[in-house]
């Protein structure tokens, strides 16, 4: 049976976080599914179509099998995204206390629903630690430069 892992997040724009996540998860399965979360409710910096192509883009740059890593999108429960693609584990990073209080919460509220998948933190790496997307996203609404924490084609396509 392989192993399949999911990485959800909304990847609105995708950072050097991101892929360092992605690039180091890819490590632990046979297959990562990239779960794009669409919320119709959220005002997302960058379209759905927009924020599936950057990302499938910057992957590729990644080296990486692309056979190893899948970019869909969902609109229901992390647990139960993860369970249509035959998930075992949801990934998620950790840059500080903060989201792993956060990611706590996350984890206990998705084993009740779902036991049988778990949940593996992995802690961001240094180069990246301090990256958050909401702060890029607010960067690039006010038209400064974003270049030091997304891939190139990232801040072409936003500016």
């Amino acid at each position: 049976m392989k192993k399949v892992g999911f990485y959800p997040g909304s990847f609105d724009p995708v950072t050097f976080g991101h892929l360092d996540i992605i690039s180091r998860a890819a490590k632990l399965f046979d297959r990562l599914v990239v779960g794009v979360g669409i919320h119709h409710g959220k005002q997302a910096l960058l379209n759905d179509e927009t924020r599936i192509s950057l990302l499938k883009s910057v992957i590729a740059d990644l080296k990486i099998d692309e056979s190893e890593i899948e970019v869909v999108t969902f609109d229901d429960l992390t647990v139960s995204a993860a369970r249509s693609h035959g998930a075992q584990a949801i990934v998620r990073g950790l840059r500080d206390a903060t989201d792993f209080d956060y990611e706590m919460q996350m984890f206990g509220t998705n084993h009740k629903m779902a036991d049988d998948i778990d949940t593996i933190f992995l802690p961001a790496s240094i180069e990246t630690r301090f990256l958050a997307a909401k702060f890029v996203r607010q960067i690039a609404k006010m038209g400064g430069d974003i270049t030091p924490f997304v891939p190139r084609i990232v801040a072409d396509t936003i500016k």
